[in-house]
């Protein structure tokens, strides 16, 4: 595939560095000669300094012949009118741009990215996406990710493994046996920032943190399983004013929590009042002890850190901590800083650039895949896809299926009500949808196990 990027910042190139390494013909515009020379040093790509939305410099990207056009450069209006050339002039038949200011996408205004208007096929607005990625953390107390799949009828957890944890240093094969009504899988194990795809006899140790597959009815459970008895942290504050954190605040009251949001800057604080009429927001720096007592501190249950900057949410995180609340949650955008975070005990870590990248992932892989997640800045691919009666996986016991090394099956949904987690005389059968996680090496593999076949038609 020929994809053209726009834009070489921490989306662009993150983007960049997942198709290159797939062996897909990928070239990156920026008009930073810093950001392009980055591109050029690290990765296996065309790269060149030009402005993105013009038409010369997106034929020489060879954009005439692309699949696709990704635009991702800081300015939304470059974004647009890169998409618009890319569909007037060169008839590129798929153009995602990323979208942040949220004036552009206001219900009264969706016709404006209608074909015959502005022709963008996807738009991806990071703020959006992190705030509900955000939301959905919070409803799994304990969980330090959490994706839903298949409409919600089943959810990948990603959970971190403490010395209290009842079954660590339990071999996997042995958790049936031990817990009858534990009905899950336990897709990956990340331990000392390397993926493990686990085989029956592995253990999970104090400081894994693990991925399984559950029926989303069955998660509670789970969770017990795994030392998380949490109440649903219902009293919530919201350090940063920004678009995330109005778009949280926006979805948690919408949910009944109690929410309070610390903004720094006077003049934002007054405009996120007027987006917030029914919310508390308090102008002040959430550092301060004065600010946080006034924002109620001690009867909090979570904080949610998502300014402008890595090292005012880690503390805003920290500082919370150690007034004794439950949950900290730190927006984090240097990838430099994940190792650091857990020891440093915030309990969830959200990237931007991750969650972004996911987001245009799922438009980017072939086959029938409805979702895709990232996982750990590229670690895998948590992958929802629909089985066709091509698939080498349809019509026989999993035990003889040929799973390509590094993918693992998590549950099976069929018929839309019908909820399978797999086992070795599990038989997937046409129009099952199938989630799995597959390491970065195995993706292209498991595109090509969903792939429509002309022999089909």
């Amino acid at each position: 595939m020929k994809v053209v990027i726009c834009g070489a910042g921490q989306v662009g190139f993150h983007i960049a560095r997942y198709l290159s390494s797939e062996q897909n013909d990928v070239t990156v515009v920026d008009q930073s000669p810093e950001l392009i020379g980055k591109i050029n040093d690290s990765l296996d790509v065309q790269a060149f300094v030009g402005h993105a939305s013009h038409p010369d410099v997106l034929a020489r990207a060879g954009v005439g012949d692309a699949d696709m056009l990704i635009a991702v450069t800081f300015a939304d209006e470059v974004n647009m009118i890169a998409c618009q050339v890319a569909h007037s002039l060169f008839n590129v038949p798929t153009k995602i741009a990323r979208i942040r200011q949220q004036d552009y996408l206001r219900d009264e205004w969706a016709n404006l990215f209608a074909r015959d208007q502005l022709p963008i096929d996807v738009i991806i607005s990071p703020e959006i996406e992190v705030a509900r990625a955000i939301r959905r953390r919070l409803r799994v107390p304990g969980a330090s990710d959490m994706i839903e799949l298949a409409g919600d009828m089943v959810r990948v957890i990603g959970v971190r493994c403490t010395e209290t944890c009842p079954i660590v240093h339990t071999p996997l094969r042995q958790l049936t046996s031990l817990f009858p009504d534990l009905n899950i899988t336990i897709l990956a194990i990340v331990r000392d920032e390397t993926l493990i795809i686990p085989k029956s006899t592995d253990q999970m140790l104090p400081g894994d943190e693990v991925y399984f597959c559950s029926e989303t009815g069955k998660i509670s459970r789970a969770m017990a399983v795994f030392g998380h008895e949490e109440q649903e942290s219902r009293r919530v504050i919201v350090v940063g004013g920004g678009n995330i954190g109005v778009n949280l605040a926006n979805y948690l009251e919408n949910d009944e929590y109690t929410v309070r949001v610390i903004e720094l800057d006077k003049a934002r604080a007054r405009k996120v009042a007027e987006l917030l009429p029914t919310t508390t927001i308090i102008q002040g720096d959430g550092l301060e002890s004065e600010i946080l007592e006034e924002a109620n501190i001690n009867q909090t249950e979570a904080i949610v850190a998502v300014t402008d900057h890595d090292e005012t949410n880690i503390l805003a995180s920290l500082l919370a901590k150690r007034y004794g609340v439950d949950r900290a949650v730190s927006l984090i955008n240097k990838s430099s800083y994940g190792p650091l975070i857990t020891t440093l005990g915030i309990d969830v870590v959200v990237s931007p650039r991750e969650i972004t990248a996911s987001t245009i992932l799922q438009h980017v892989r072939r086959g029938r895949i409805r979702s895709v997640h990232s996982l750990r800045d590229g670690f895998a691919e948590v992958i929802e896809a629909e089985a066709l009666q091509t698939s080498p996986l349809v019509g026989m016991p999993l035990r003889e299926a040929k799973l390509p090394q590094g993918v693992i099956l998590g549950a099976v949904i069929r018929n839309d009500t019908t909820i399978i987690i797999p086992r070795p005389d599990t038989e997937i059968i046409e129009g099952d949808r199938i989630v799995l996680l597959a390491a970065a090496q195995a993706v292209k593999k498991v595109e090509k196990m969903f792939a429509v076949r002309l022999e089909y038609f």
